[in-house]
């Protein structure tokens, strides 16, 4: 029974022994850039007295590394466009592209062998184009059905609709209303928008069923292609 306890014991104690000696601590955080720009990747405090200091761009490629005094930058992508701030700990990096995305490493080695480590996924995006607005119209009596479509190429956006006549903001690419006389938005606006920028766009009407030639977007007039066709055939009679 005694000899039971002290393999149990000694299992135990075997198992705990790394935390004796090395105490991480794991704090992550997040950040977006705009493509080109230059970004700064820093902790809020940096821990006093460290024996080496190494910044990783995946968990096995450094960026760049100090310990006993010496300064090393690798030869990476990054060597000849970040710079390492000894008193904070902060990596600057210039001109980021989208490929610079993610998640960096942030790792201290203390005295008397305590280990921090830090966790940045950083998020690369390019600034989004103006969008364009495209307007479907079928017109009846005294009603005009509108399908606004808001159309960004390719980058993953979040849109928003804004006119006076919408009860609350709508956040699809596409919008459908129905103007009459009585009732309808002189303009709408979609706006486009990802962490890092914002762009918008706005059409707007002189009347329920007509867009304001300043508005200059392409639309399609389902009444219209009906009547040539009617008129057409009316030709051939």
């Amino acid at each position: 029974m005694c000899s039971r306890r002290w393999e149990l014991s000694l299992a135990l104690e075997l198992l705990l022994l790394p935390h004796l000696f090395l105490a991480t601590s794991i704090q992550d955080y997040s950040k977006y850039a705009i493509s080109s720009s230059n970004i700064s990747l820093s902790i809020s405090s940096l821990p006093r007295n460290y024996k080496t200091l190494t910044w990783f761009y995946t968990t096995d490629q450094k960026i760049v590394e100090w310990e006993s005094g010496q300064l090393k930058y690798f030869n990476t992508k990054f060597k000849d466009r970040v710079r390492l701030d000894l008193q904070s700990g902060t990596l600057h990096i210039h001109n980021v592209q989208k490929e610079d995305s993610s998640t960096y490493l942030l790792m201290v080695l203390k005295d008397p062998g305590y280990e921090d480590e830090w966790k940045i996924s950083l998020v690369v995006l390019d600034p989004v184009p103006k969008p364009v607005i495209e307007v479907k119209k079928t017109q009846e009596v005294n009603k005009c059905h509108l399908t606004l479509s808001c159309v960004i190429q390719d980058q993953p956006v979040n849109y928003t609709w804004y006119a006076e006549s919408l009860p609350k903001e709508s956040r699809s690419s596409v919008l459908e209303v129905t103007h009459t006389p009585q009732n309808y938005s002189s303009s709408y606006t979609c706006q486009v928008s990802n962490p890092v920028s914002s762009q918008n766009n706005t059409v707007n009407f002189t009347s329920p069923c007509v867009l304001a030639p300043s508005s200059g977007v392409a639309w399609t007039a389902t009444w219209l292609v009906i009547m040539v066709t009617t008129v057409l055939g009316l030709l051939w009679i």
